[in-house]
């Protein structure tokens, strides 16, 4: 009996010492499944040959995300491609769709980081930062106080073509890759944020048009939310060529939108002149309500009508390792003095408006607006005939778009306004 005693005490001993050592362990940690990124496929590695880090800790915290993560099992989206959609949150419940790009594709960035260690170093690979260093132009903008026109020469992107001091200073000011100083003097860039300005600047001048010339101001761009390594993110458009075949009242509707765009880049409140050096069918976009962007501001050039250019044709021509990042650097011919109005307008008559405008109206109204973007496309002798060809063609065009909320940018103002 006194066996059996002794027995039940160890039993109930045991069992107490289990029981709490049950509850005094922690649980077993939940096991989450982590997106492996690479620095290669950010572009990480190669910085600060590279755009900005502003946004990479949303990548590592999977604030962002590419559509293809449905799982953990998947993998990142090929790195040759340009752009990616993806989906972007600030509170884990709530999500919005975002463009991810590269500035150029990936087989471009891999010559070009070749042809920076051949030419420079004399080497098949190299550290692109410390090649790039050496070079006498960044060693310029290491000593610069300001972002002046002689610092910029050369450089491929159609913006810096014909840069006036107004428009540097405009860059230095807005730069969002760095704490916003608000200075036209680069004391706030690190030696660092120099050479990442200066690589962007010279592969594409996209992120920075975007930066400094921001949506919420009125200028008709997507918004700018950031950079991690060689990719940027951007509020997410569709492309024109999604909407070729739309209803007419659609394709009327943003036929109207590009006019206005083209108008607005030609006349702004800041006098800056904006013209394209090629259109296609992904340089537009269009946001979920509607509203017409524009989506690759990469062929975007800028003349600043208040200042003018402040380069001389031979600045222009000045040509070092920076110029030729993009791999098909060409010496532009077109004079600053020489592009008007017209220049964008004879482009989009000829590569977009027939491809969402045609086949779309009863006769003669479509007769009528054929002969229109014809005469565009055919050339116009002076930019008064740009004013003349948009009012006309605006006039044509205004009856046949609807107010209704499938138009969600400008319902239901449209219902209280002449101008609709």
């Amino acid at each position: 009996r006194v066996a059996d005693s002794l027995m039940l005490l160890l039993v109930l001993a045991l069992s107490s010492n289990t029981s709490t050592a049950a509850i005094a362990s922690p649980p077993a940690p939940h096991i989450k499944h982590s997106y492996s990124f690479g620095r290669t496929f950010l572009g990480l590695d190669k910085c600060n040959a590279c755009i900005g880090t502003s946004i990479c800790k949303k990548f590592f915290k999977e604030e962002i995300r590419f559509d293809t993560w449905l799982s953990s099992h998947f993998k990142l989206p090929p790195s040759y491609l340009l752009s990616y959609s993806g989906n972007y949150t600030d509170d884990a419940k709530t999500w919005r769709t975002v463009d991810i790009t590269r500035l150029t594709s990936k087989y471009r960035h891999d010559r070009a980081d070749k042809r920076i260690c051949t030419s420079l170093m004399k080497t098949k690979t190299c550290s692109l930062e410390r090649a790039l260093r050496r070079t006498q132009r960044f060693q310029k903008w290491l000593k610069a106080k300001r972002l002046t026109p002689d610092l910029v020469q050369g450089l491929s992107s159609p913006m810096l073509r014909c840069p006036s001091q107004r428009l540097l200073d405009r860059i230095v000011r807005r730069y969002a890759e760095v704490p916003d100083a608000g200075s036209i003097y680069m004391d706030h860039l690190t030696d660092r944020d120099k050479l990442r300005l200066l690589y962007t600047l010279s592969v594409n001048s996209h992120p920075i048009l975007l930066q400094i010339f921001p949506d919420v101001e009125g200028w008709p761009f997507p918004r700018y939310l950031g950079s991690c390594g060689r990719l940027l993110v951007s509020a997410s458009t569709r492309p024109l060529r999604d909407f070729y075949g739309a209803a007419p009242e659609v394709a009327a509707d943003l036929a109207l939108q590009l006019l206005a765009i083209l108008r607005f880049l030609g006349t702004n409140d800041l006098n800056y002149f904006f013209y394209f050096t090629h259109v296609d069918a992904g340089t537009f976009g269009v946001f979920s309500n509607g509203h017409l962007f524009i989506r690759d501001a990469s062929t975007l050039g800028i003349i600043d009508k208040e200042e003018g250019s402040q380069l001389t044709d031979e600045q222009q021509e000045y040509q070092d390792i920076f110029s030729c990042l993009t791999m098909d650097y060409q010496s532009a011919s077109v004079s600053c003095n020489s592009i008007g109005e017209k220049h964008s307008l004879i482009m989009v008559c000829r590569e977009l408006l027939p491809q969402l405008l045609r086949g779309k109206f009863p006769q003669p109204l479509q007769e009528k607006i054929d002969n229109f973007l014809q005469h565009c496309a055919n050339g116009l002798t002076d930019d008064q005939g740009v004013n003349e060809v948009v009012a006309k063609l605006a006039e044509l065009l205004k009856p046949l778009r609807s107010c209704n909320s499938r138009f969600a940018y400008r319902y239901p103002d449209c219902k209280y306004s002449d101008k609709y």
